[in-house]
Parts: C-alpha cells; sequence; structure tokens
C-alpha cells in the first residue's frame, strides 16, 4: 500500500502507547505472571452468560435505543435509589455507554471547548488528560499528597480561575486504591458553588471498596449531583471488562447536553448485554458483597508478599495494590517494572506514567484480581527480589 505522503499534525504529540498496552506486551512476551492490566482471571457469573445467551436467541440482537435500553436504566435508578438515595429519572437522566472510557471522553468532549480549563488529580488514570487536550482543552494538574494519595485541598482553590470547566475525581481511586471521604465532597462541593463549573466523577469501582468504609458517591450530595456526570461501570462490577459497558448518570440539563455527543461517538451499546444485565441488576446479592469479595484477595495478596522487601501501602478500594521498593532498588519505576518482567517473571505496573511529570515514588501497582494460584505464585515472586 503507497503511504499518505501528506503533513500530518498529530493532535496528541507528547502521547505514546499505553503503559497498560506496554506492560502487558512484555508480560507475554516473557511469558511473565501478569498483574499489570486491570483485568481478572476467573470466570464470571454463569447465570449472567446464560441471561446474554437467552436474549440473542430471543432475537434481541439490533440496534438498542440511543440512550440505552428502558429496562437496564430502570435497574440503575432502583439501584442507586437503594445504595445512595438519589433519584436519577431513567429516561432523562441516565445513559448506557460502551464502556466507562467512552462515557468519559464523550462527557469531555461535550463540554470542554477550546481554552477551557480542567482540574486532574494525579496519578490520573490515562485517559482524562488526552481526552482534554484533543478537545483543545487546557489540564491543570492537582498532585495527591505522597504516601496516602490525599486531596491537597490548600492548593485546589489556588488552581480554579474563571476559565475553569471542570473537575475530575475519581473514587475509589485507579491507580493508587485510595478512597474520598465525605469530607473531600463536602470541599468539593462548597468549592464548586456559585460556579460554573462541572464535575465528572469516575466512580467504575463504587463496590469494590474495603474496611467497612463507604463509599462516597456524587449522588449522594444533592448540591454536587446537580453540577456532576457520574461515571459507572458493569465491566469492574461483574468482572467482565471485555464487554465494554457501563453508564453515565447525570442531571437533565448537562444529559440533554451528553446525549448530542454521544450518538455521535458511539449511538448504541451491546444490546443482548444490556438485557441480561438488567435482569442481573434485579438482584442486588450479585453486586453487594463484591467489597467482601475482593478485600480477602487484597488481603491474600498482601499476606503473601508481606515476607518480601517491598511494603505495602494502604488498599481501601479498587483491586490494585501499591507496593514500595525503596528499601529493594534505586532504578526508575519504568526500569525496575521492566527488570522484573524480563528477568523474575512478573508483571505490574510503574505510577510515574500517570504524572504528567512522571513523578517516581519508587512504587508499583499490581492487580489482585486474580485466582489465589495466580495470586500465590506473583507473592513467591516478589518474595524471592
Amino acid at each position: 500500500m503507497n503511504r499518505f505522503k501528506g503533513n500530518i499534525i498529530s493532535k496528541l504529540p507528547q502521547t505514546g502507547t499505553s503503559v497498560f498496552a506496554v506492560m502487558s506486551g512484555l508480560a507475554k512476551e516473557h511469558n511473565a505472571v501478569n498483574l499489570s492490566q486491570g483485568f481478572p482471571d476467573f470466570p464470571i457469573s454463569e447465570e449472567l452468560i446464560a441471561r446474554v445467551h437467552y436474549y440473542m436467541k430471543k432475537g434481541f440482537n439490533q440496534y438498542a435505543p440511543m440512550p440505552g435500553v428502558a429496562e437496564l436504566r430502570q435497574a440503575i435508578s432502583k439501584m442507586f435509589d437503594c445504595n445512595y438515595g438519589a433519584n436519577y429519572n431513567p429516561e432523562t437522566e441516565i445513559t448506557i455507554t460502551a464502556g466507562a472510557t467512552q462515557g468519559i471522553y464523550t462527557a469531555i468532549s461535550a463540554f470542554v471547548k477550546p481554552g477551557d480549563e480542567v482540574i486532574v488529580f494525579e496519578p490520573a488514570y490515562d485517559c482524562y488528560t488526552p481526552a482534554v487536550e484533543i478537545n483543545k482543552g487546557i489540564v491543570k494538574y492537582s498532585r495527591l499528597l505522597f504516601p496516602d494519595f490525599r486531596i491537597n485541598w490548600n492548593e485546589v482553590p489556588k488552581l480554579i480561575t474563571h476559565n475553569t470547566r471542570m473537575i475530575v475525581i475519581n473514587t475509589p481511586h485507579n491507580p493508587t486504591g485510595s478512597v474520598l471521604k465525605e469530607d473531600d465532597l463536602k470541599r468539593l462541593e462548597k468549592l464548586t458553588r456559585g460556579t460554573d463549573i462541572i464535575v465528572l466523577s469516575d466512580e467504575v469501582y463504587e463496590h469494590l471498596i474495603f474496611d467497612e468504609h463507604q463509599h462516597q458517591s456524587v449522588s449522594r450530595f444533592p448540591e454536587l449531583a446537580s453540577r456532576s456526570l457520574l461515571m459507572g461501570s458493569f465491566g469492574k462490577t461483574f468482572h467482565a471488562t471485555g464487554w465494554k459497558t457501563g453508564f453515565v448518570l447525570a442531571p437533565e440539563n448537562l444529559m440533554k447536553e451528553y446525549r448530542k455527543t454521544h450518538q455521535f461517538v458511539v449511538f448504541a451499546v451491546n444490546t443482548p448485554i444490556q438485557y441480561a444485565l438488567a435482569d442481573y441488576l434485579a438482584e442486588p446479592e450479585n453486586y453487594l458483597h463484591l467489597g467482601e469479595f475482593y478485600q480477602k484477595k487484597r488481603d491474600f495478596f498482601a499476606d503473601a508478599v508481606r515476607p518480601s522487601r517491598f511494603k505495602v501501602l494502604p488498599c481501601f478500594g479498587t483491586y490494585f495494590q501499591l507496593l514500595d521498593y525503596s528499601a529493594i532498588s534505586d532504578e526508575s519505576e519504568m526500569d525496575f517494572a521492566t527488570r522484573l518482567i524480563k528477568e523474575k517473571g512478573i508483571a505490574g505496573i510503574p505510577i510515574s506514567p500517570f504524572y504528567q511529570k512522571k513523578d517516581d515514588n519508587k512504587v508499583l501497582r499490581f492487580c489482585f484480581a486474580k485466582q489465589e494460584e495466580t495470586l500465590k505464585k506473583a507473592g513467591e515472586i516478589l518474595c524471592g527480589i
């Protein structure tokens, strides 16, 4: 094929391949135990698979409505009412997305104009900044305070200007496993009061929260919810990341604008999976105990690693555990993570790529959404380093 010889001007000149793809590729090449990319290695519910098959056989295989299947939107509305006392109208305030990443990209595209400023807390999941930059917005970063990754509330007000259009929050937080507390949401509510600032709240790990902590969703705070777009993910909740099915909740005035963009980004999402999820959500037991399930895995992995020279940092949510290796090596996070794959046969993710300036705290992220056999093997490898 002949190459295009025209001038290509990149919209993301500083962006390369995602660190997730890089580390997973290395893990595959070296046959390493892969705790880098965040996906479970155990099967999902047979009942849920059976419901997808049922709707496929029944002929529910054509386009779903643009906002999503009504039954699923109704099930989500009921779930948020039961869990958080939040009232979202399924007709006008809930939209089903092709995963949370699409939902986030669409939200930023719908509301961020050239020159608008977006505040992002770092280390930040890697889809926020590119979406802002593609839409010619300006990202302003606030570092979470190491090592417990709290928001620096003395710094945030100084970042706000008349150009601030959006603040992105993420709880439980990927990649650190930290969670926002009630006081954090109240501070954000007060900080944005009387402004035109929109809050984008990434809550895809809402059910994966530990040690009796309570998930502090923006939906719990009516004033904050009135300016917020909330992102959720069934892939995270039901161990089916490859299904790429999520949702967005927002008040009607924001959702009306959101859907204008959504319809041209994806239009509609996988139809039989939506119907199956609606059935599965009807039984709250299918998601209410996920925190307990993953806390056992977190504890199993932490216990397996504790005899090692790694330091286990606190993890209150998600399925990611941070390990501090400063007592082992002075290598950069990327170099150390790469060497672990090539020489020791285990893959984690360096945290430095999640910072604008590649801050290096000698910390790696490991996914514990794995079978105990996998976690045991990983622990043995790490204890031998």
